[in-house]
């Protein structure tokens, strides 16, 4: 499209096609300069109303890592244990109360005041979408990622998140992956079986 540049192969081979998810990792630590820098590029990604609920928690000490250690899954706990950092998605339930703020152009603030159901929805739709640019972000950086759902909500709210007002979402590991042990990419969809041109 004139005026508008498009990433390179090499750009879109770190971002997709090259990148994987990733279960294990090198005993290389990641700078907290580099989170956040991951954070500095994901908070620009679109959210609705510029809402921005999504709340991070970078686990990297070892007093943190053995606090989530009990709402892992079993399937997960190894792989976050050695992972370098475990990020901890989730959203805001007040997360309206910045509206003034961060959308000042309307009386946002008012359209989730007193609706618990439209926080929810919200709150969790767009700090999926941020946990998915922070993601992102991190490939940027050359980092690695492996998000997982496999975690007690209950146990790593009140763990991290204790007075209520966070919800968890989602966590995902990041690091540098060691590429001797990765798996074979799984197959994807075809364009024809996911999408519809109407």
């Amino acid at each position: 499209m004139p005026g508008r540049s498009e990433a390179s192969g090499a750009d879109l081979d770190l971002l997709f096609r090259n990148a994987r998810t990733r279960n294990s990792w090198k005993p290389e630590a990641v700078a907290e300069a580099v989170l956040r820098q991951m954070y500095d590029l994901a908070k620009l990604g679109p959210t609705a109303a510029n809402g921005t609920p999504a709340r991070f928690v970078f686990v990297v000490s070892p007093a943190a890592k053995e606090k989530l250690k009990p709402a892992l899954s079993a399937g997960n706990l190894e792989k976050t244990m050695a992972a370098p950092v475990t990020v901890l998605v989730g959203y805001d339930s007040e997360f309206y109360e910045h509206l003034p703020t961060l959308f000042p152009h309307a009386d946002a603030r008012a359209w989730f005041v007193g609706k618990p159901a439209l926080i929810e929805e919200s709150g969790f739709r767009n700090s999926s979408l941020q946990g998915a640019y922070l993601m992102m972000a991190a490939r940027s950086l050359g980092l690695d990622c492996g998000p997982m759902s496999g975690f007690d909500k209950a146990k790593l709210e009140a763990a991290f998140w204790p007075d209520g007002r966070i919800k968890a979402n989602f966590i995902f590991n990041i690091g540098y992956g060691d590429d001797a042990k990765i798996h074979p990419r799984g197959p994807r969809l075809s364009f024809e079986q996911a999408c519809q041109i109407l």
